[in-house]
C-alpha cells in the first residue's frame, strides 16, 4: 500500500476514533469540535500531497492554486475557530487537538514504515 494512502486512512480512522473517545469523555460539543479540527486537518493533508503532486510533476498554475489555498487556510481556520467557539460554544481545546490528527497519522505512518522496512 502506499505511503500517502495509509496515512490518509490513518488520519480518518484517527479521527473517527478520537471523535467517539471525546464524546465518551467530554460529550457531543466537545466532540464535534474534534471533528471539525480532525476534518480541516484532512483537508490540509491533502491539500499538501496535491501540491506536492502538482510540483513534482511541474505544473505551475496548479501548484500555485494549492500553494494558495494553502496559505489561505490560516485565514480559514480562524473564522472557522471563531464561528465554532463563540456560536456554538465548543471548546478551543478539542478543536486543536483534532487538528493534530494528521500530524498523529503522518508519525504512525513513518513509525509503520520503519518497523516494516526491517
Amino acid at each position: 500500500m502506499n505511503t500517502l494512502i495509509r496515512i490518509r486512512r490513518l488520519t480518518i480512522i484517527i479521527g473517527l476514533v478520537g471523535t467517539v473517545a471525546v464524546l465518551l469523555l467530554r460529550g457531543p460539543r466537545d466532540a464535534a469540535g474534534f471533528l471539525a479540527g480532525a476534518a480541516f486537518s484532512l483537508i490540509t493533508l491533502r491539500s499538501w500531497i496535491r501540491l506536492s503532486e502538482a510540483a513534482g510533476a511541474g505544473s505551475a498554475p496548479s501548484a500555485r492554486a494549492h500553494g494558495l489555498f494553502l496559505a489561505l487556510r490560516y485565514v480559514l481556520l480562524a473564522v472557522g475557530l471563531y464561528v465554532i467557539v463563540n456560536v456554538l460554544g465548543i471548546t478551543p481545546v478539542a478543536i486543536i487537538v483534532g487538528l493534530l490528527v494528521s500530524f498523529t497519522a503522518v508519525i504512525l505512518g513513518l513509525v509503520y514504515e520503519s518497523v516494516v522496512s526491517k
